[in-house]
């Protein structure tokens, strides 16, 4: 049976991997599919998908990088300090970067949606690719960590 030292190290790495694939389905999947809507539906679609992500990966994020920082102080190895920082640094990124755009299409009635819509929705997209890159990093890092 693993320890609680091993197995917070591949429940990190774990964490941070399904973070990962499911931030990038959602750039390479799920935005482009959207993007292919009237502005209408592309909102009328945004809306929920992105409430229900938002709990997944924010949960993901929080577990992986308290599992990373747990690694850390039983290790003493600054990987996987670095790898929790990583996938923590998307709260803040969120917060401060993402959330504000955010507001601004829910603020949007679906029947109000236009090329304004369109053009937020593209950006957001573009913003989410960081929390990808974000994740990957810190799914890379761990996996060093780990071998």
């Amino acid at each position: 049976m693993p320890s609680t030292l091993v197995l917070s190290q591949q429940l990190a790495l774990v964490t941070a991997a399904i973070f990962t694939g499911a931030a990038i389905y959602i750039n390479i999947a799920e935005q482009p599919a959207r993007l292919q809507l009237d502005p209408d539906a592309l909102l009328t679609q945004w809306k929920p998908s992105y409430a229900r992500g938002l709990i997944m990966q924010s949960s993901l994020a929080i577990i992986s990088g308290v599992l990373g920082m747990l690694a850390y102080f039983g290790t003493w190895d600054w990987r996987w300090l670095l790898g929790a920082l990583l996938i923590l640094a998307n709260w803040p990124y969120t917060i401060g970067v993402v959330l504000p755009l955010n507001k601004r299409l829910e603020a949007v009635p679906p029947e109000s949606a236009n090329a304004e819509t369109r053009s937020m929705v593209e950006t957001w997209g573009k913003l989410h690719a960081v929390r990808s890159a974000l994740g990957l990093a810190a799914t890379l890092v761990y996996l060093w960590a780990v071998s």
